[in-house]
């Protein structure tokens, strides 16, 4: 069996992996909607570690293990934008005149 190209990234690198939720029964077939709602999820972040068992993404919310088994789709991002400086409130208009 060949390794997947996910296993190849080194730590770092910007991805998005398309997973297998784990919060569905086990019985429930894979390319179908549970109750509505897909059967995947993803992750975008920053590669922390792979390894055969899977890898590890540092999202926004934190660090999120993905299992090898559960890896659909799996590919490089560039980097993010720079974040937006928030928005400030409408400064007071002094109308004395």
């Amino acid at each position: 069996m060949s390794r997947a190209t996910w296993q190849t990234w080194a730590p770092g690198t910007r991805v998005v992996v398309r997973r297998l939720r784990d919060d569905l029964p086990p019985d429930t077939p894979t390319g179908t909607l549970h109750g509505g709602e897909p059967p995947f999820t993803d992750v975008l972040g920053d590669v922390v570690a792979v390894d055969a068992t899977g890898l590890t993404v540092r999202t926004r919310r934190g660090d999120v293990t993905v299992p090898a088994a559960a890896v659909v789709r799996a590919k490089v991002v560039p980097p993010a934008p720079p974040r937006r400086a928030p928005r400030r409130a409408p400064q007071d208009v002094d109308d004395a005149g």
